[in-house]
C-alpha cells in the first residue's frame, strides 16, 4: 500500500507543465511573475493576486487561473528578456488594455505590501516597451 502511494506521489512530482505560446494571455501572465520574482521572492501574495488577476481578466476558475500561472512561471523562465516578454503583449492588446495590464502588474508589485526597486524596474521595462510614459504609468499605480 505505501509503495503505491510513493509511486502516485514519485509519479506526480516527475509531471512537466508543458511550454504555453507565447501569446497574450501568456505573456501578460509571464509578466506578473517576472514582476512578483523581481525582488528575489516569489511570495504566496503575489502567487494569489496573480491567480486572482488571471481569473478576473481571463473568465477563468480558480483551478484554470493556477494551471495558467503554472503555464506562465514556465514561459517567464523561458524568455530571460523582459523587453521580448513585453513585446510579445504590447503588439497584441489596445490602449485601453495596456492600461488595464500595466494596473495588474501595479498590483502584483504590491501585492505583498512592500515597494521593492527591482519590482518597479520590471514594470518600468514592460510600461517602456508599450510606449507608455512614465508618469502615466505611475499614475496607474493607484
Amino acid at each position: 500500500m505505501f509503495d503505491r502511494i510513493i509511486a502516485r506521489l514519485r509519479a506526480a512530482a516527475t509531471e512537466i507543465t508543458p511550454m504555453p505560446d507565447a501569446d497574450a494571455r501568456h505573456a501578460l501572465g509571464a509578466l506578473l511573475v517576472r514582476v512578483a520574482k523581481a525582488d528575489g521572492a516569489y511570495l504566496f501574495q503575489e502567487i494569489e493576486e496573480i491567480d486572482h488577476l488571471l481569473a478576473d481578466l481571463y473568465a477563468l476558475n480558480a483551478v484554470e487561473a493556477a494551471k495558467m500561472r503554472a503555464e506562465c512561471e514556465r514561459l517567464e523562465g523561458a524568455m530571460p528578456d523582459t523587453q521580448e516578454l513585453a513585446g510579445v503583449l504590447s503588439t497584441a492588446i489596445s490602449p485601453e488594455e495596456r492600461d488595464l495590464f500595466v494596473r495588474a502588474l501595479w498590483q502584483v508589485a504590491d501585492a505583498d505590501g512592500q515597494r521593492h526597486e527591482r519590482e518597479q524596474q520590471v514594470v518600468a521595462i514592460a510600461t517602456e516597451t508599450f510606449g507608455m510614459a512614465p508618469e502615466a504609468a505611475a499614475a496607474l499605480r493607484g
